[in-house]
């Protein structure tokens, strides 16, 4: 049985805020979700025109974090000096052939994509 006595009034704000909130900073959410894979894992999304590659000189999270915060300033940049390119038909040969591992980040809808260096 409910007293609706108790109930708050419709327009009052709820009292409480949402279980399991997530109080970390951007940077923190990406870096979590970094992680490694292969290109078999990366093939689907450059057939689908999401993949980005990210120069190893850049830090994936930094250019992660520039494409959620939509710094056009940033991203017009790099894309300007080749550190972030979507990748074309002769990329995707080789990587096939070569088989490397990427570290990668899912910043929708893109999948951004930086080789591991051996």
């Amino acid at each position: 049985m409910s007293d609706s006595s108790k109930m708050p009034d419709s327009d009052d704000p709820l009292p409480y805020g949402f279980l399991g909130e997530d109080t970390s900073t951007t940077s923190d959410k990406l870096e979590k979700y970094t992680g490694e894979v292969d290109w078999k894992y990366l093939e689907k999304h450059y057939e689908a025109g999401a993949m980005l590659y990210v120069d190893p000189s850049l830090d994936l999270v930094e250019v992660g974090k520039a494409i959620s915060e939509d710094d056009a300033d940033a991203v017009s940049a790099w894309k300007k000096s080749g550190d972030l390119v979507q990748p074309s038909a002769p990329h995707a040969l080789f990587w096939e052939d070569a088989n490397p591992k990427f570290l990668a980040l899912v910043v929708s809808p893109f999948v951004l994509a930086q080789p591991i260096e051996s």
